[in-house]
């Protein structure tokens, strides 16, 4: 069980009432379960974050492929099982690997990738173990996929890392449903 109950419009100072309401039209689902059910904890925090979500899913021309590949990279780096039960199984669909899957899952030796799909893994790799990333791998990711793309990555897995902090501190139940949990 999380470690806060949902909260309800009343629990609301009345000055984001606003900004909650326009967060349940959106999603009231997404505020009973999931990273949602931590940040309608501020509203206003959680409708400006959802711009950038939106972003993402909507706009973004970092291919579905890589964009399900960085949260579930995200996820293992994190320990995070909510992101893991929400992203593991699109990644599959999307065309990632169940060898590769499995094998990050499991913490296991990761399967030969294609290189679009190494790259992100070589990048994130680097990137959550050390905080930076070395010039070779810097330099094949933005020759691959150029500062803009390269940038969302980047800033998609920031993103997820917030997210994945927040279920994880607030301790958010995960399905029982779905894709085996994550071997931590």
């Amino acid at each position: 069980m999380a470690r806060t109950p949902t909260v309800t419009r009343d629990q609301v100072p009345e000055k984001y009432r606003e900004a909650f309401d326009h967060e349940i039209a959106i999603s009231r689902s997404a505020a009973e379960n999931g990273p949602g059910s931590v940040m309608i904890n501020s509203p206003e925090m959680r409708k400006r974050a959802n711009h950038l979500v939106f972003y993402f899913r909507q706009e973004s021309e970092l291919p579905q492929k890589i964009q399900e590949m960085a949260m579930i990279l995200t996820a293992r780096a994190k320990d995070c099982q909510y992101i893991w039960y929400a992203h593991a199984a699109r990644a599959r669909k999307e065309g990632i690997s169940d060898a590769f899957v499995d094998a990050l899952r499991d913490k296991k030796p990761l399967p030969k990738l294609p290189y679009d799909e190494q790259i992100v893994v070589d990048y994130s790799t680097e990137l959550f173990s050390t905080n930076r990333v070395s010039d070779s791998t810097f330099k094949a990711a933005i020759d691959h996929f150029g500062a803009m793309l390269l940038t969302e990555l980047t800033t998609m897995m920031g993103y997820y890392s917030m997210l994945a902090l927040n279920v994880n501190a607030f301790d958010v139940d995960v399905p029982e449903d779905g894709e085996a949990p994550l071997v931590v």
